[in-house]
């Protein structure tokens, strides 16, 4: 006997309630958080958001981001310096950061990369503090969060020269062509999807390349409280990290795949990435 609309409703109801996901990717030390960050990690908790990665962008925001950590179940930390803030880098922030790292909260050094769109910092900052902080993640042992937009191929060149493929990374909110995408790959890298996949215009391009990664590679990301996805996006300016499980919702309608699998693959990719699974002992989801 077919299943009748209600009761088809109120399985996917039961699956979608059971996800297990993990925000690779936001920034929970932000200020709009500042006043209901209790409500937002209820509202992930709610939402099937088990783990969260919250990331630095500089030194004072990887500190925050390693108190927020070490103080709230199931989230984790990155520190560095995002290339935006490179002017503002000097050896003594990585020899902080470096001292950060050795938290065990911390489990990731990024974002790191070159932005050369804004260029809210000179290019040469940019490089420069790049593969320093390529260097200092590889001597910890870390894995890296890399940014990258509108470096037109020198992002890339400085990876082929710098990046220890023994180490593992994850390209931020992928956006760029089919041939980043494959040299990403070629390099053994994980690649963060958001919100942007689930809006019909800027996401178009992603979604026709999004079947092209992977599924041991793929990471879902909110970048919060940014990049808000549909259709949240109409609703709300702020990004959060519950709202990661639209992203999942599109990446299964897109890739066709059943949202409990690519749940379960996703989490445990980013688990993979950043080393969690040595963690998590007794973990109570």
């Amino acid at each position: 006997m077919p299943m009748n609309r209600n009761s088809a409703k109120e399985t996917q109801y039961s699956v979608l309630h059971t996800l297990h996901l993990f925000d690779s990717h936001c920034h929970l030390d932000d200020r709009s958080f500042f006043k209901d960050l209790a409500g937002t990690l209820q509202n992930a908790r709610d939402a099937g958001v088990k783990r969260i990665m919250t990331v630095g962008v500089d030194l004072d925001s990887s500190q925050r981001a390693v108190e927020l950590a070490e103080s709230n179940h199931g989230v984790y930390a990155s520190v560095g310096v995002h290339p935006h803030d490179a002017k503002t880098c000097n050896r003594s922030v990585i020899e902080d950061l470096s001292r950060l790292a050795a938290k065990k909260s911390v489990r990731a050094w990024g974002e790191i990369g070159l932005d050369f769109n804004r260029m809210y910092s000179p290019r040469k900052d940019q490089e420069t503090w790049f593969v320093q902080q390529i260097q200092a993640a590889d001597s910890l042992g870390l894995p890296m969060i890399f940014h990258e937009r509108d470096s037109v191929g020198r992002f890339l060149e400085i990876l082929k020269s710098h990046f220890n493929p023994q180490r593992k990374g994850v390209v931020h909110c992928f956006s760029g062509n089919g041939a980043e995408l494959a040299s990403y790959l070629d390099l053994g890298l994980y690649i963060g999807v958001t919100g942007i996949v689930t809006i019909k215009s800027r996401g178009a391009e992603l979604r026709k390349l999004v079947s092209d990664i992977p599924l041991d590679r793929l990471v879902i990301e909110t970048d919060a409280p940014y990049l808000t996805p549909a259709p949240q996006k109409n609703k709300t300016r702020r990004n959060e990290p519950a709202f990661v499980k639209s992203v999942l919702l599109k990446l299964a309608d897109v890739l066709q795949k059943d949202p409990m699998e690519l749940a379960k693959a996703t989490t445990a990719n980013a688990k993979r990435l950043f080393g969690i699974d040595s963690l998590e002992t007794g973990f109570t989801l």
